[in-house]
């Protein structure tokens, strides 16, 4: 089991870093894809991979934009969106 989650978190890692790519290679089609994507396993994953979105892919990828000035509010999905605001108000940043 610990190979597992070690292995989805690895995962979500990846497929942050592939988002991320599509968005410095202009590629927002692509991008927006991957986010609708990585809601749609937020909504309907088991628990560890709703804790690799939130902890690992959603937090890279909007520490990413924010490092690059981009807008957030307009790439996010919904629940994504939610949850990176949720991410916000904890740190008390």
């Amino acid at each position: 089991m610990k190979n597992q989650v070690n292995s989805i978190y690895k995962q979500a890692e990846r497929f942050a870093d592939i988002t991320k790519k599509s968005i410095v290679s202009g590629n927002i089609v692509r991008a927006k894809k991957c986010l609708a994507l990585a809601e749609r396993l937020f909504i309907t994953g088991s628990i560890e991979t709703k804790n690799a979105i939130s902890n690992v892919y959603i937090f890279s990828v909007s520490s990413f934009m924010e490092m690059r000035h981009c807008n957030i509010s307009h790439l996010f999905p919904q629940t994504l969106k939610a949850e990176y605001i949720k991410q916000v108000n904890t740190s008390g940043v």
